[in-house]
């Protein structure tokens, strides 16, 4: 049997998934309901090839055990920019919400927010493996993985089960899976240019499968990006290089090795975002200029990131219905910047304020001269992470199948900012003295340079197990558990924040319950019920204090419950749910501890987190479609003596709509995503409050032979809308950030 893409599989039959099997994450062969395929970790795929479901852009499965959006690749081929990152693909699903990209679509990072939990209180996984930050799990959308590495993208709006992987599941998964080798050798070259002298050039080599070698499997892929930016002396490069290559070793072994490396280069203040004032000065688009004597001076404003991602993953046939799965991993993460100290300088927009930030000290022994310079730092941040993923799938009898594993994990992180002067990178001694009497005894004053010097180190394991039911037909039952154990350790030479060397550790442990539940009512609905519970490690920041023997800060748990249902009509897709997530102890400092034990960090607080969301598709048989889904999110605390707040960046609804249409040579989409009100802060200040604004995106494209000429509109509507506010120490000094305004792209693809 031939091996299509996912979208192909969509498109011609039935994709039945149990647990996770990787390999065919996205190229799943075609199936009966019967046959065991995967497209995520812990999700339940069924998908039936009904004409709504051919031409949709979001999806959900007929097993579905909580919420979900299935996102093909032809959508992210047919109706976005090629320079998309993995949020702006998530951003049609319902309770998807984002800000960032204020330099162009994938030209900056971007920021998801998932019912209102931000990044780093969900999970972000590349074909099963969990990714992310090492001092806490957030996550940079440009610079592991473009969308050219990208086949398929699930958004799971809940924990999952127990084999859902990730130290922050409470929040959901967006789950990417790569690029799939094909069976058929192919070539495919892409090149684009659009508005800000933007231009990409991308190639695709498929090998088909090469008989001398069993039919193995090469896909090779090379993308580079250019662009001036939207901002004002912001350019952006970006390479990235991908390969995945599937060898059959039997008939009921497969391996798959994957590798990805991505190196971005762009000028950006590290702490980016324009004052009211620099706004009134020089518009939205504003970030850095080219006076040398600035601090927003683009040459002193850079960042230099290169990344890699590989796996090497064994899947094995061990026993009918029984398989054995296991991933080993590592990837790593190198960010080099140098940065204006202060880029909100201007906020004053008065010469003498200027003048006099606009120093330095370049004398150890005299921090108090102060000479004429421009005052910035280097930052490096870098991991390296390494792990593996092992799970064993074994059917006890015809209605009981038993799944167990172990994940673990391990990385080394080195991180360091110094100051200097931009001028001549000479050190600038400008950190402030310690007060020592608030230090234990023997701490030694830090040299006035260096604003810390740290290496920190993570050792983690997840044990879990589940054990799925199907007691009556079309039932099933799935009881899970699992526990975790994460161990933070920091041997900083000069620690961040306290400034003075500290070697410190802390493990943290969850034992977590699961229960979910699937109900086949026919072949066209399913119903659906979960209940888990989900945890996130305390990030690197809580040992960030000088006392940290007084610190109780413990994993931040949630309990999850939600339903839903699922119809896959003739020409009609439908599926909608509520949930309700009651979030009990959120880490926080501690008002009471006395001012001899310092900054004390402990669980306090409560979030509520409740809505309902629903996305449909009509299909008519000429290839027209339209869409809409929509969702109602409330994430507001529930403390006492306090008011119940909407949490920061937490829009209090989304919705999108719009028409596709494919048939024969054309594409065309025209789609529309509202993101609705939410504060900036979480405080009820008006002045922070963000209104709603519709983010549009026109695609058009006709084949002509082998040549297929396309043509996006990013932002249709031209809205420049606000859509988040970094608050400062005083008003004059809060970053704005806004909507790009509208773009236009033109592109070719050959095909061979």
């Amino acid at each position: 049997m031939t091996k299509p893409t996912l979208l192909r599989a969509l498109l011609l039959g039935t994709i039945a998934t149990a647990p996770f099997t990787a390999a065919r994450a996205a190229e799943a062969p075609v199936a009966d309901a019967s046959a065991e395929q995967a497209i995520g970790e812990g999700s339940n795929i069924l998908v039936t090839a009904t004409k709504a479901n051919e031409i949709a852009p979001v999806t959900a499965s007929l097993q579905a055990t909580q919420p979900q959006a299935i996102i093909s690749r032809s959508f992210i081929e047919d109706s976005l920019p090629a320079t998309a990152d993995f949020n702006q693909i998530a951003l049609i699903s319902p309770s998807v919400s984002n800000f960032g990209n204020t330099n162009g679509p994938g030209l900056s990072e971007s920021k998801a927010q998932l019912r209102g939990f931000q990044d780093g209180e969900y999970n972000i996984t590349y074909d099963g493996v969990p990714f992310g930050d090492t001092n806490d799990p957030s996550h940079h959308s440009n610079t592991f993985f473009p969308s050219n590495t990208i086949e398929t993208l699930v958004v799971d709006r809940g924990p999952g089960n127990a084999s859902n992987l990730g130290i922050a599941t409470f929040g959901g998964s967006v789950n990417l899976f790569s690029r799939a080798t094909r069976e058929d050798a192919s070539a495919e070259i892409k090149g684009s240019y659009g508005s800000w002298n933007t231009w990409l050039t991308r190639a695709v080599l498929q090998s088909g499968a090469i008989d001398r070698l069993g039919g193995t499997e090469v896909m090779l892929s090379a993308q580079h990006i250019e662009s001036d930016g939207a901002r004002s002396f912001s350019p952006f490069k970006s390479n990235n290089i991908f390969g995945k290559v599937m060898i059959p070793i039997s008939p009921d072994v497969t391996l798959t090795l994957l590798g990805t490396y991505n190196e971005n280069r762009f000028n950006q203040p590290d702490k980016d975002g324009a004052t009211r004032s620099q706004i009134a000065l020089y518009g939205k688009n504003f970030s850095l200029n080219n006076d040398p004597a600035s601090q927003t001076y683009s040459g002193y404003n850079h960042t230099h990131k290169t990344t890699d991602f590989e796996i090497v993953k064994l899947e094995a046939d061990i026993a009918p219905g029984s398989t054995f799965e296991n991933r080993a991993y590592t990837y790593s993460y190198d960010n080099e910047t140098l940065s204006g100290n202060d880029v909100t300088l201007f906020a004053t927009a008065t010469p003498t304020q200027i003048a006099t930030a606009n120093m330095v000290a370049l004398d150890p022994a005299h921090p108090k001269t102060l000479t004429v310079g421009v005052p910035g730092y280097t930052k490096t941040n870098k991991y390296r992470v390494w792990g593996d993923i092992a799970k064993a799938k074994v059917q006890l009898t015809d209605f009981a199948t038993l799944t167990g594993g172990l994940w673990i994990e391990w990385a080394n992180t080195y991180r360091q900012q110094r100051d200097v002067n931009l001028v001549t990178m000479a050190p600038n001694y400008v950190e402030k003295a310690l007060d020592l009497t608030k230090y234990p005894a023997g701490t030694v004053q830090p040299p006035a340079n260096v604003k810390f010097d740290q290496n920190s180190r993570t050792n983690h394991y997840e044990l879990f197990t589940e054990l799925e039911l199907r007691p009556l037909p079309g039932l099933t039952i799935t009881p899970g558990f699992k526990h975790v154990d994460f161990e933070r350790r920091i041997d900083a030479a000069y620690n961040q924040t306290t400034r003075f060397a500290q070697h410190i550790s802390k493990n943290y442990q969850a034992d977590l319950p699961f229960l979910t539940a699937n109900y086949a009512v026919n072949d066209r609905l399913s119903i659906y019920g979960q209940f888990a519970k989900g945890f996130l490690a305390p990030s690197l920041s809580t040992l960030y204090v000088v006392y940290p023997q007084f610190s109780s800060a413990a994993p931040q748990k949630s309990t999850n419950y939600q339903t839903g249902f699922v119809y896959h009509g003739s020409h009609l897709s439908l599926d909608a749910d509520v949930y309700y997530i009651d979030f009990r102890n959120k880490i926080s400092t501690d008002p009471t501890a006395p001012a001899s034990e310092g900054t004390v960090f402990i669980n306090l607080g409560r979030v509520i987190y409740k809505g309902v969301e629903g996305q449909v598709t009509y299909a008519f048989d000429n290839g027209l479609a339209v869409f809409a889904n929509a969702s109602r999110n409330y994430a507001k605390t529930d403390n006492p003596g306090t008011a119940d707040l909407q949490v920061a960046n937490a829009p209090t609804w989304t919705a999108a709509g719009g028409v596709l249409f494919k048939n024969g040579p054309i594409r065309f989409s025209l789609i529309d995503k509202y993101t609705g009100p939410q504060s900036a802060t979480g405080a009820a200040n008006p002045s922070y409050r963000i209104a709603g604004y519709n983010s549009a995106i026109l695609s058009a494209s006709y084949e002509v032979g082998p040549a297929r000429i396309g043509v996006q509109v990013n932002n249709l509507f031209n809205s420049t809308s606000l859509t988040n506010i970094n608050a400062g120490k005083t008003a004059q000094f809060d970053q704005l950030f806004f909507q790009t305004g509208r773009s236009v792209t033109g592109d070719i693809t050959l095909t061979f």
